[in-house]
């Protein structure tokens, strides 16, 4: 069990390290956009979806990570007043939610990927990109966040008992 979720936290440390730079590669390609129509009067209109891609890939890169770090969004109402076993109850709970919530959109994200793969789907556009890489990083990252859910559950698991696991 300790090795799965030092394992899981390794994987979605690392997916997030990239993540992290592809902000940096978002900036240099709408610089680029910024420049070529506005400097020299030369458009490329690959560039905003380029940046769209990049900015999507960000945040289902992200999201095992912000699970792992624990910094999602949470209202506080009474959770700060809990018992750490009993946050670690809470947090069961909830992970429980996320996992239906997950399992749902593994579900449609490998429906949309298979049709994009069957049917060649690209974006209406004048650059035209093929779907399927943006499809499969979205389902591969849902499993992604799967993997690090089952970790938080064992993580809270032996919590709510009093033996944590670092």
């Amino acid at each position: 069990m300790r090795a799965y979720v030092r394992a899981m936290d390794k994987l979605a440390d690392w997916v997030g390290i990239v993540a992290m730079y592809l902000i940096f590669l978002m900036i240099a390609i709408l610089l680029l956009d910024a420049v070529t129509r506005n400097v020299i009067d030369i458009p490329l209109h690959w560039c905003i979806e380029a940046a769209q891609f990049t900015l999507a890939a960000y945040y289902f890169m992200g999201g095992a990570l912000t699970l792992k770090d624990n910094d999602h969004v949470r209202m506080d109402l009474f959770y700060e007043r809990l018992s750490e076993t009993g946050k670690a109850k809470m947090d069961l709970i909830t992970v429980v939610c996320l996992l239906f919530y997950l399992s749902v959109l593994l579900f449609g994200s490998i429906s949309s990927l298979t049709y994009a793969i069957e049917t060649g789907e690209r974006r209406f556009s004048m650059w035209n990109p093929s779907m399927i890489p943006i499809k499969a990083l979205m389902t591969a990252c849902t499993v992604l966040m799967l993997g690090q859910a089952f970790a938080l559950i064992i993580k809270y698991w032996y919590a709510a008992k009093g033996e944590p696991i670092s």
